[in-house]
């Protein structure tokens, strides 16, 4: 009997297309201009995992998720059980992770719901929210960013209530963003720039 484990599949897209839209370093608000495109089934197709992670041909597409609660933002430490080893101990201010063929529905609605799959599969979020998309992020500096393309959204909570699921989640707590800039180098790349061009860093 086979003990192999499938291999994941995950939603992408050619990173030639993404250049054809407009390619950009760092933070791009411009929501819809590039989502109508990104998300579009014509262009998006699943790939394994596996590969897709050392080939910048593709563009994994990765829901990016802050919690904001008043002025203050949840954040946290990767631990080593987290799934991206290039990220281990670093602090972050996004829960997210990849859209997988698994997930049901088609199009926009297999967006959502991958993303409200991996906030579940992450953290507890025992809170009324309001959840709003607010840019893209593209960081072609790091290894891990080359193969990803983040979708931010902002989660407004009416309550501080986010704790952790996961073992990977860790040291986790709400603090102004001016507070998390003082600790600007322990986080990973993709939080710095969330942190940079929506909380004034």
């Amino acid at each position: 009997m086979s003990t192999e484990i499938p291999v994941e599949h995950v939603l992408c897209v050619p990173t030639l297309l993404f250049h054809e839209i407009g390619y950009f370093q760092g933070f791009q608000p411009d929501v819809d201009r590039y989502l109508r495109i990104l998300l579009d089934p014509a262009h998006t197709s699943f790939q394994p995992r596996d590969k897709v992670e050392t080939d910048p041909s593709y563009k994994q597409l990765i829901p990016y998720c802050l919690f904001q609660c008043g002025d203050e933002l949840f954040s946290y430490r990767r631990g080593k059980a987290g799934g991206e080893g290039r990220l281990h101990s670093k602090r972050s201010v996004g829960v997210g992770g990849h859209i997988s063929s698994t997930d049901r529905m088609h199009g926009d609605r297999r967006y959502a719901e991958a993303m409200h799959r991996e906030i579940d599969e992450e953290v507890f979020l025992e809170s009324a929210f309001t959840d709003r998309c607010v840019g893209l992020i593209n960081d072609d500096a790091t290894p891990v960013g080359q193969v990803h393309l983040g979708i931010v959204h902002v989660f407004e909570l009416d309550s501080a209530k986010v704790s952790p699921r996961e073992s990977s989640i860790q040291e986790t707590g709400f603090a102004s963003p001016s507070q998390l800039l003082q600790d600007w180098d322990q986080f990973e790349t993709w939080s710095q720039i969330c942190l940079k061009h929506l909380y004034g860093g």
